[in-house]
């Protein structure tokens, strides 16, 4: 049986398959990591006693039945795709543990009313082609065709790389599901941020995922020498600069997140005036008319800003995904299964981070199960987790399963009781 020392080993196993040297750890969708990634995934599934296949957009797939073939599933899982520079537990530790639960309910004998199903996703980042969620979005059925011409620093595209990992764009609709197929998705995640940490707690249910906007803005000016006077000075950066300290002021005033986080300028001249300033921006928050309200104040102020400062504003928005509420039933069963693993309480946490429960929210109802990261470092090698903690979250994610299943027993025997009641 899979223990938690056992996932840790394999955490650290899948760290070895990155494209970064000395130790870094970088696996991207469709390349020969991913490969490697998923064949292992594979080998474990199948020792938990699953069938498993690859689908047709590059996500690992396994599926127990069960107590008759051919059940709806619930289905668990989370992605083993990186950013640069990565830790070894986002999106890694909640397939293991998905891996892991299969495995002990296999073995217990237990005949489930649902079959259970785990999905390695190939792609939650978005590192190679910088759209995110591509592997659970095709799951979900929202894949969008225009993708195809999404190119990477290489300049090879999305519909080049499926060919090249042997996969057939033409059939990227096969790896879509149907509501009727599922009945509920449960995802395990570092928390990626303190708060379990700082409360001293190893677990914790999450309420909802936050909504993203991304956009791309540019201000542009006049490029001059820096010896121009103050009032013919058109400078892109200066503005740039006001209009990045009001999106602070106004997204920590609406308490959302608004982050700039790349920013370019030109000519990048020590002696030339900024005559064109690009910056991203990520907004979220965890309610789409909050948010929305904030980014049409963003864009209102920074307009105002930029004709006083006798400069011009663009933006394009290049990412978007509603806010993700967690359903009721799969927070309860969540809440119950930290309850049963003997956590002392389980407090219910905001995501400000994306995860892949954000796409499958357009296909069935989610859950998730946060777990405590040390100090809430992610997206660095520094990323840290305790075994401990590990196997309590694994108790956990079994005790949510069985939570669920012991629901829908209760159910059947209710809509029994119910029909007899109807024919005496």
């Amino acid at each position: 049986m899979t223990t938690a020392a056992d996932i840790l080993d394999r955490c650290d196993e899948l760290a070895w398959h990155s494209s970064l040297p000395n130790g870094l750890i970088e696996r991207v969708y469709l390349s020969p990591e991913h490969a490697a990634v998923n064949a292992l995934a594979a080998e474990w599934m199948t020792a938990a006693g699953l069938a498993t296949w690859q689908d047709a957009a590059g996500n690992q797939c396994g599926r127990l039945e069960g107590a008759t073939p051919g059940l709806p599933a619930l289905l668990l899982g989370s992605h083993l795709d990186t950013v640069p520079a990565a830790g070894r537990y986002d999106g890694i530790l909640g397939v293991l543990l998905a891996i892991a639960v299969a495995e002990r309910l296999a073995q217990s004998g237990r005949p489930l009313p649902f079959a259970l199903e785990v999905a390695a996703f190939g792609d939650e980042e978005g590192t190679r082609f910088g759209t995110t969620l591509l592997g659970s979005r095709a799951l979900a059925g929202t894949w969008q065709n225009e993708w195809w011409g999404l190119l990477d620093a290489n300049g090879v595209s999305l519909d080049a790389a499926y060919r090249a990992f042997g996969l057939d764009p033409a059939l990227i609709g096969e790896a879509a599901r149907t509501p009727v197929e599922l009945i509920g998705y449960l995802e395990a995640h570092i928390e990626q941020g303190p708060v379990l940490d700082d409360a001293g707690l190893a677990l914790g249910v999450v309420s909802s995922i936050a909504g993203a906007r991304r956009f791309q803005v540019v201000i542009e000016g006049a490029a001059r020498h820096s010896g121009t006077p103050w009032a013919l000075r058109r400078d892109a950066l200066a503005g740039a600069s006001e209009v990045i300290l009001a999106i602070e002021r106004i997204a920590r005033e609406a308490d959302l997140i608004g982050t700039v986080g790349h920013l370019a300028l030109f000519p990048d001249a020590v002696n030339v005036i900024p005559g064109r300033v690009e910056f991203s921006l990520d907004l979220r928050g965890e309610f789409d008319p909050q948010r929305d309200r904030a980014w049409a104040l963003i864009e209102q102020t920074a307009e105002q800003i930029c004709e006083r400062r006798g400069l011009t504003l663009t933006s394009v928005q290049t990412h978007g995904a509603p806010a993700a509420h967690c359903s009721p039933h799969l927070r309860a069963a969540v809440a119950t299964g930290i309850r049963l693993a003997g956590g002392e309480s389980s407090p219910t946490l905001f995501s400000m981070a994306g995860h892949d429960a954000m796409a499958i929210a357009a296909l069935t109802d989610i859950g998730m199960l946060f777990v405590r990261c040390l100090g809430g470092v992610s997206h660095h090698p520094d990323e840290s987790v305790t075994v401990a903690d590990v196997a309590v979250a694994l108790d956990a994610f079994e005790a949510a399963v069985l939570a669920l299943a012991d629901q829908y027993d209760a159910d059947e025997m209710d809509s029994e009781y119910d029909a007899r009641a109807a024919l005496r």
